[in-house]
């Protein structure tokens, strides 16, 4: 990918792009949210380069800082976190940016570290970085760290750039072979998978390769999403007549199959408690005869709302709602895409994986649980509620569904009908997605169904 086109003062604006939204995250900003803030400011092609440098360098985060700390006399945690974000920026581009050639990753960053915080700390930016690409072409990229840790765990967590104690988990629950697996696909980039929307699949296909977007071998879109379109890289989606027209929508095959996996009856009338951003609603659309979908944040039922008016869609009613105390009456299903960790969706929102914290699993399971409890209350006797996450752990996934079904005997685990979703994503009945195994994002999901007299 070429390079962005410098400004006046030296910097790329994509640039100045990625320091501002890695200081927004260090302020508790999400990276998708502040991306889109800032890069309205950016063409198509710089929009892409400064997302290739963001997303790659927070994915690699971990092993960029171990090759970093080699390099700076006292260690990273001297420094402002700012210059360490800067460095990392750099440190990226002249190692896994191989269109960015050496000198402009150098002196871009240096400049950039010259503009934030000064003469002083523009003179360690260059001096690290270029201490860095000097041991690049001396010893060669995969030398520069190193030998690999002898524990186990720790070289996984080094080799992955994954938080070690996140890495440990996992390992008490899988093989070392099924967690490396798990790791490297967290650390590819996910695919941009599309849904028809009032069109067939080929006909969408044909219309996307008619305006030039090349499509991708099928893969597991097409194994796991019957219908769902795979693009290759470099799409620019907003920009297509099919998008315009409302022909399609964006979504990753894991939340396909959740909604699969409900199997709702035609007319159903379901409720989708966490619906932002909506995309689980409009595939429930499909049969439903109406979706009441509710969010608690205003600003993400308004890019639901800008989404159902681009594709024309009347049958899903948006609401402002918390789930605690759901504002709506008997529904015959509701959808409880409960708030999660995120475990399962890494490889779209890399920041997740540092900004998560042990304690995070004790306090999330505690709101899905008191959520799972307000949701029952609301769907009909005889009705169907589907509790699903896209966490990968079992204190948000088999836990709140199992506590939930030992307190309310009027409930029960109901497998969904056969031929719902393929027999390799489902586990006792329930909906279970696994990167590693299945090519796709992580979800979980259990169908219960409430007794009659319940």
């Amino acid at each position: 990918m070429p390079r962005p086109s410098a400004v006046a003062g030296g910097v790329t604006p994509s640039r100045v792009l990625a320091a501002e939204v890695l200081a927004d995250l260090r302020k508790g900003f999400l990276l998708d949210p502040s991306f889109e803030r800032r890069a309205h400011v950016l063409d198509a092609r710089d929009r892409r380069w400064a997302q290739e440098l963001l997303w790659g360098s927070l994915r690699r985060r971990g092993w960029l800082d171990g090759l970093l700390a080699e390099r700076v006399s006292g260690g990273l945690a001297r420094l402002d976190a700012d210059v360490i974000d800067l460095l990392r920026l750099g440190a990226y581009q002249l190692l896994e940016m191989t269109s960015v050639p050496p000198y402009a990753a150098i002196a871009q960053t240096v400049e950039l570290a010259k503009r934030r915080h000064g003469i002083g700390a523009s003179k360690l930016v260059n001096a690290v970085l270029r201490r860095l690409e000097r041991d690049r072409t001396e010893r060669g990229r995969d030398a520069l760290a190193g030998p690999e840790p002898s524990d186990p765990g720790e070289a996984l967590a080094q080799r992955h750039s994954h938080p070690q104690w996140l890495v440990e988990r996992w390992r008490e629950r899988w093989d070392d072979a099924e967690v490396d697996a798990l790791l490297a696909a967290n650390n590819r980039e996910a695919p941009v998978v599309v849904r028809p929307w009032g069109i067939g699949a080929d006909a969408l296909a044909a219309e996307l390769t008619a305006a030039g977007v090349r499509l991708a071998d099928p893969g597991a879109a097409a194994v796991w999403a019957e219908g769902s379109l795979q693009l290759a890289p470099g799409a620019q989606l907003t920009e297509l007549g099919a998008y315009r027209q409302g022909h399609f929508f964006v979504q990753d095959p894991a939340s396909t199959l959740v909604t699969q996996y409900a199997a709702i009856p035609e007319g159903a009338t379901v409720a989708d408690l966490c619906a932002a951003p909506g995309g689980k609603a409009l595939e429930l659309a499909r049969r439903a005869s109406v979706v009441l979908a509710g969010d608690r944040s205003h600003a993400r039922l308004r890019r639901v709302q800008a989404n159902l008016d681009r594709l024309h869609v009347t049958r899903v009613l948006p609401f402002v709602g918390d789930a605690r105390e759901p504002a709506v009456g008997a529904a015959d299903v509701l959808l409880l895409d409960a708030p999660c960790t995120g475990t399962g969706t890494f490889r779209r929102h890399p920041d997740a994986r540092w900004r998560l914290k042990p304690s995070d699993l004790a306090v999330m399971p505690a709101l899905q649980r008191q959520i799972l409890r307000a949701a029952a209350a609301v769907v009909r006797p005889g009705g169907l509620l589907v509790y699903s996450t896209c966490s990968l752990e079992p204190e948000e996934n088999d836990a709140p569904v199992d506590d939930f079904l030992a307190a309310h005997p009027g409930w029960t685990l109901e497998p969904p009908p056969a031929g719902a979703v393929p027999d390799a994503v489902l586990d006792g009945g329930r909906l279970r997605v696994l990167p590693q195994r299945h090519g796709v994002d992580g979800a979980f999901a259990a169908r219960l169904r409430r007794s009659g007299d319940a």
